[in-house]
């Protein structure tokens, strides 16, 4: 099933991207860990800003679920050998998620001016 939404959707400089899951090539959520399920979903992130000719460092602001509150050191961890500095705005809150088996989902907003 194909739910009703874009990956991402450009509005004047600016890219939204769609909350990214941690899936495989396949649509399949990653086994593991929130370090490793973060790594996938910022892989599909970059995929996703590629596509559109952006790259991590165009992204201005991100918005991160998490499943547990104890996995956001974990998560950061993994999240921070994404960015250098200047970091983007973040936003984290602990949520139920969509997908069985996904610890963390993550969109962001890239400035491509």
């Amino acid at each position: 099933m194909n739910p009703p939404l874009s990956k991402a959707r450009r509005a004047g400089p600016f890219l939204f991207v769609s909350g990214q899951m941690p899936r495989d090539a396949e649509g399949r959520i990653v086994a593991g860990d929130v370090a490793t399920q973060t790594i996938q979903a910022m892989n599909n992130l970059k995929a996703v800003l590629e596509a559109h000719g952006g790259n991590l460092r165009q992204v201005v602001k991100v918005t991160v679920w998490l499943a547990d509150s104890a996995f956001f050191a974990d998560f950061n961890h993994a999240y921070a050998g994404f960015f250098d500095g200047p970091y983007p705005a973040r936003s984290t809150v602990v949520s139920a998620l969509v997908a069985a088996g996904a610890a963390v989902e993550i969109e962001a907003v890239a400035y491509l001016g």
